[in-house]
């Protein structure tokens, strides 16, 4: 308990007296976005970050616990494509006084759902293409166009963006995705922040195995 407060994924603001940084989940109320508790948007509402997501795709914007939004972030999803496979990519169906009818969805470029992994830091003015997937404590620098997947634990970035290193060992990596803290109780997560806010890998390797025993 900090300020005789407990942490609530339920708050709008968590930072008293300042409204530009919020938790995303009570804020949302399309149903084709997700997220989990605690993950939070340097901005004073989310849902302007996110560009086409139309019903009629069937798509998805997944974002897990504890990720962390910059300013300026966008997550364009699949709305935005065009039909790719005709000589022109120009969207008469859309567009009044055109006579033609939409594509099919199997005649429009589709990539399926946009995930984002638990403790993602996704830095500012970053872009998120349609269908990408980004893993479990994952960086995203910032001004980076995301196309492809990226991996748990690994930093990329640029334009477009690229996998730079990983973040750990292979053996911390396999540690952290098996412990998931992020899906423990806000008591244990409270105890485990001397872990967590640990630069010893070595000690949080040591703890993070004698909690999986």
């Amino acid at each position: 308990m900090k300020d005789g407060k407990n942490p609530n994924p339920n708050t709008i603001h968590p930072i008293a007296g300042y409204d530009k940084e919020i938790y995303v989940k009570p804020m949302v109320t399309n149903p084709n976005i997700i997220v989990g508790d605690f993950t939070y948007i340097a901005d004073s509402e989310f849902e302007s970050h996110v560009s086409h997501l139309y019903d009629w795709n069937d798509d998805k914007l997944i974002i897990g616990k504890f990720c962390q939004i910059a300013a300026g972030v966008e997550f364009i999803m699949n709305g935005a494509n065009h039909q790719m496979n005709a000589v022109s990519t120009f969207p008469f169906y859309t567009l009044e006084g055109w006579e033609m009818s939409p594509p099919t969805k199997s005649d429009l470029p589709l990539k399926g759902d946009t995930v984002i992994g638990n403790d993602v830091w996704i830095g500012q003015n970053a872009v998120i293409l349609p269908g990408v997937h980004i893993g479990d404590g994952a960086v995203i620098g910032a001004n980076s166009v995301v196309g492809h997947d990226v991996e748990s634990y690994t930093i990329a970035a640029g334009n477009p963006a690229k996998i730079l290193r990983r973040r750990f060992d292979n053996e911390i990596i396999e540690l952290l995705l098996r412990f998931k803290w992020w899906d423990r109780s806000i008591d244990e997560i409270n105890r485990l922040i001397p872990i967590l806010s640990c630069s010893d890998l070595e000690k949080v390797k040591a703890e993070l195995k004698k909690r999986l025993e």
